[in-house]
C-alpha cells in the first residue's frame, strides 16, 4: 500500500452523524437472532441513529466452532442477509452485521463474513474476516476460511466514512492503519470478545489505541455474556469513551462529528507523518 499523498487531517467536511452500537446474546437459533436484532435497531433508529453496529456471529453463536455452524451457513442471497436488508430499509438505517457465510454447497467450512446494508435495504458491502481467532486454545480456521486480501471496504454514511474489522483484526495494528491510510474516519469492529482473564482490559485497551494512533472513532460491537465479554463501547480518536456497556445487552449512541476529527487531526497528525507503508504477508 502507498502513502497518501494528501495529509487526510487535511479533509476537513463539516458533518456529523449519529451511530449506534448493538450488545445481545446471539444463540444458536437465527429467527430469533433477528427478531432480538430488529428490537435493538428499532431502539437505536428511535434514538435517531443512522448507522447501526452489531456483533460479530449475530445470525449463529456458539462457543466453539463445529459442525454446527456448517450446518447453517448459508450464502449471501439466503435468508439471514435477505432479513438484514429488510430491518436496514423498515428502519431507514445502514445496518452493519455479522454472518455465517457458505463457501460453496456441500464444503466442510464456512466464512466469517460482515456485511453492511444501506437504508434502501441494498448491500452496500462486505469483509470476510482476516485474522482467524487461533489464539486461546481455539482454532477459528478449524472451519472457518480466511478472507483473501482486498482493498479496504469503506462506505459513506452522511459524509462520514467507515471502516470494516472484526474481533481478533483488533490485536493486529497495521489492518486498522492501513483502512484509516485509504480515508476511513471511523472504523467499526463487530466481535464475539470470548470472556477470559484480562480479556476486557486487552480489549478496552486495544480499542482506544486502535482510535489514538489512527485518529479516528472507533464503534466496537461486542456480544454479551454468556458467550461474549460484553464492553462494547464508541470511542472518540483521543482515546476518549463516549459510551460504554458491562456485560448486559444494549444500544449504545454518540455522535461523529468530523469538525472534531479535523481538530484533532490538526493537533496529532500521526496519519501525516507517517513513515512507514503496509504491505501484504504471505501465509506461511
Amino acid at each position: 500500500m502507498q502513502l497518501n499523498d494528501a495529509p487526510e487531517h487535511q479533509d476537513q467536511p463539516a458533518a456529523s452523524v449519529e451511530v449506534a452500537v448493538v450488545q445481545f446474546a446471539p444463540g444458536k437459533d437465527p429467527a430469533a437472532n433477528l427478531a432480538a436484532l430488529r428490537e435493538h435497531v428499532g431502539t437505536a433508529a428511535s434514538r435517531g441513529a443512522r448507522l447501526v453496529v452489531a456483533p460479530e456471529y449475530s445470525m449463529f453463536a456458539v462457543t466453539r466452532l463445529d459442525e454446527r455452524v456448517v450446518a447453517v451457513a448459508e450464502p449471501l442471497t439466503g435468508p439471514f442477509a435477505t432479513a438484514l436488508g429488510a430491518i436496514a430499509r423498515e428502519f431507514a438505517v445502514y445496518l452493519v452485521a455479522g454472518m455465517v457465510e457458505q463457501v460453496a454447497p456441500g464444503a466442510d467450512r464456512i466464512r466469517n463474513t460482515l456485511l453492511v446494508f444501506g437504508p434502501d435495504g441494498e448491500l452496500v458491502t462486505r469483509y470476510r474476516k482476516v485474522h482467524l481467532y487461533d489464539a486461546f486454545g481455539y482454532l477459528e480456521s478449524n472451519v472457518v476460511e480466511p478472507g483473501a486480501i482486498e482493498e479496504p471496504p469503506i462506505f459513506a454514511v452522511d459524509g462520514v466514512r467507515f471502516g470494516v474489522q472484526t474481533c481478533f483484526d483488533l490485536r493486529f495494528p497495521e489492518g486498522f492503519r492501513r483502512i484509516a491510510a485509504a480515508g476511513a474516519q471511523a472504523l467499526v469492529l463487530p466481535a464475539q470478545w470470548i470472556p477470559g482473564p484480562a480479556k476486557v482490559d486487552q480489549w478496552t485497551t486495544l480499542l482506544r489505541a486502535r482510535a489514538i494512533e489512527n485518529t479516528v472513532y472507533v464503534l466496537a460491537a461486542d456480544q454479551c455474556a454468556p458467550r461474549g465479554a460484553g464492553a462494547s463501547m464508541i470511542v472518540d480518536p483521543t482515546g476518549s469513551v463516549l459510551a460504554e456497556l458491562g456485560d448486559e445487552p444494549g444500544v449504545l449512541t454518540a455522535d461523529i462529528d468530523l469538525a472534531h476529527l479535523a481538530t484533532v487531526r490538526t493537533a496529532n497528525p500521526s496519519l501525516a507523518l507517517r513513515r512507514f507503508a503496509i504491505t501484504e504477508r504471505a501465509p506461511e
